[in-house]
């Protein structure tokens, strides 16, 4: 399962707020769908958190946004820890703020044996970045192996995705009422079912996430079969 959390900005500006109370209310609607994937005995959940096009807003939301990213995953630890959830953050970490990796590569560590629910979280990253480094990495090993030109299938393409080793996700929920992917695991999404919502994430709690399960319950998954 996977969510592109959605319309923090709206919800913030709807209020007359700056649009960081939107990002920080949105932190306890991921609680809440951590604690509900591990209560149903859901294995993976990935979570959409800053796109590599968000670096493009303003400078004083982006280093909020970094600044909140931060002091969440140091006040959510206890949370890690105590419901066996292991933290993974994938994409181009080579553009956040060297005390957030070191953060992240600090709660990764601690959390890597942990395995009843695994969180991906997606910073600085875009489904077409995670396709282009693949594809170098790839061309340099076929570059000393020729053979993997004619061998290589899908599955063996996905291995250098950052996601590998992760399912693709059964379900994309999207909030705000945006239906689109937004340059979102364009490669891992080929047979995804899609939910979309018109609540803003900050007021995407347990109920709404029952509701995007249901819909999913009721789906006929057929992989392009009959």
């Amino acid at each position: 399962m996977s969510i592109v959390m959605d319309g923090n900005g709206r919800w913030a500006k709807e209020r007359g707020e700056e649009r960081l109370r939107g990002h920080f209310e949105g932190v306890e609607s991921i609680r809440a769908c951590v604690e509900e994937c591990v209560r149903l005995g859901i294995r993976y959940i990935s979570l959409f958190a800053f796109s590599e096009e968000n670096w493009n807003r303003s400078e004083h939301e982006v280093t909020g946004l970094m600044k909140l990213i931060f002091n969440s995953m140091e006040k959510e630890m206890h949370l890690f820890i105590g419901q066996n959830v292991r933290l993974r953050v994938l994409g181009n970490r080579d553009r956040l703020p060297d005390e957030l990796n070191g953060e992240i590569d600090k709660i990764e560590a601690m959390t890597k044996n942990n395995d009843v629910l695994d969180m991906i979280l997606f910073i600085s990253y875009s489904g077409q970045w995670d396709i282009l480094q693949a594809a170098r990495r790839f061309a340099a090993d076929a570059a000393a192996d020729p053979s993997l030109l004619e061998t290589a299938g899908a599955d063996t393409f996905s291995k250098y995705l950052v996601t590998a080793g992760i399912p693709d996700p059964d379900l994309i929920i999207r909030t705000s009422g945006e239906m689109r992917l937004s340059n979102y695991l364009l490669w891992q999404a080929a047979y995804s079912e899609y939910y979309f919502t018109d609540t803003l994430w900050p007021d995407f709690r347990k109920e709404e996430f029952h509701k995007a399960l249901e819909e999913y319950s009721r789906r006929d998954r057929r992989y392009g079969k009959v």
